[in-house]
């Protein structure tokens, strides 16, 4: 569940974690053998400036199946079984009312086996449980490939990014353009072409952290461009062969469209990242902490 949290504009941090048991300080281990009454979980700091309650709630709907009485998928036991956490009587009211609504949908033919259930003192996961997906990408998406997540989610929900009309309501119509439909803005009349403030990049529709200013050069070409990728799996490439040539494209790893990627840009690299700026959100070093970035900031420090 931290990929889909943490790609959201306004979660500050997403950590994995232990709740709802008795067991103190419980190691991944006792957690897995059913015996220490807590659930695996994930816990979520936002801005609620930024983010409503009701949109968490939405992307945890869109993520699990809400009827498995019996954990989740290739998962079964206790530890597994659904359940949204509340801290306060609001959030307790919210979450009741969704799942009161996803109930009478009829988007399911069984029953909403997830819980509503007070939250109690969290504990966070080993490390190297902590952003798993992005410190084993192979393997975490062969597992969800193989535990019948991805395509319960994709049949369930859809194959796609969110609902459309969310995006045209967040995104100006150009950032939209660009990033669901492989726009292209004019160059030299965009935000970033000639900015140079020190911070980092990240993708304007999913937050993924994506390029650092460090990387960032003057091309000439009237875009921003960037000799490497600040975090490499957050980028992938494909051929692009419209307008009758041949480019290579390169998407954000939740699919908004970025730009191209040339090999006439300067050393160490030799590579161009071609980059729309609408595709962009540009973090200033003085607020990493506060837009939950905290960990680039030692990238800016003297």
């Amino acid at each position: 569940m931290e990929p889909v949290f943490e790609r959201m504009d306004g979660v500050k941090s997403v950590i994995a974690g232990y709740t709802g048991g008795a067991t103190v300080n419980p190691t991944y281990e006792e957690v897995s053998s059913g015996e220490t009454g807590h659930k695996e979980a994930v816990e979520v700091t936002y801005d609620p400036s930024k983010v409503k309650y009701e949109d968490l709630l939405e992307v945890f709907w869109h993520n699990i199946d809400p009827t498995d009485t019996a954990g989740q998928f290739a998962d079964k036991g206790t530890q597994y079984k659904t359940a949204i956490f509340y801290h306060n009587d609001e959030q307790k009211r919210t979450a009741e009312r969704s799942k009161s609504g996803l109930e009478k949908s009829g988007k399911f033919n069984k029953p909403i086996a997830t819980q509503i259930i007070k939250a109690s003192e969290f504990y966070p996961a080993e490390e190297y449980h902590q952003e798993y997906y992005k410190k084993n990408p192979i393997r975490y998406e062969m597992y969800k490939k193989g535990s019948g997540r991805e395509d319960f989610v994709k049949k369930t929900w859809g194959d796609k990014k969110g609902p459309k009309e969310d995006l045209k309501k967040k995104l100006t119509p150009l950032q939209y353009h660009v990033t669901q439909e492989c726009g292209t803005e004019p160059p030299f009349k965009n935000e970033y072409w000639d900015d140079h403030r020190e911070g980092i990049y990240v993708d304007r529709v999913s937050g993924e952290v994506l390029f650092s200013s460090k990387d960032k050069f003057d091309s000439g070409t009237g875009w921003p461009s960037f000799t490497k990728p600040l975090e490499p799996e957050n980028i992938k490439e494909s051929a692009d062969k419209s307008h009758g040539m041949t480019r290579t494209e390169v998407k954000s790893r939740s699919g908004s469209h970025l730009g191209h990627i040339f090999d006439d840009g300067p050393e160490p690299t030799g590579m161009r990242y071609c980059v729309n700026s609408a595709s962009l959100r540009f973090i200033p070093k003085e607020d990493l902490d506060k837009e939950g970035y905290g960990k680039y900031k030692k990238l800016f420090e003297k």
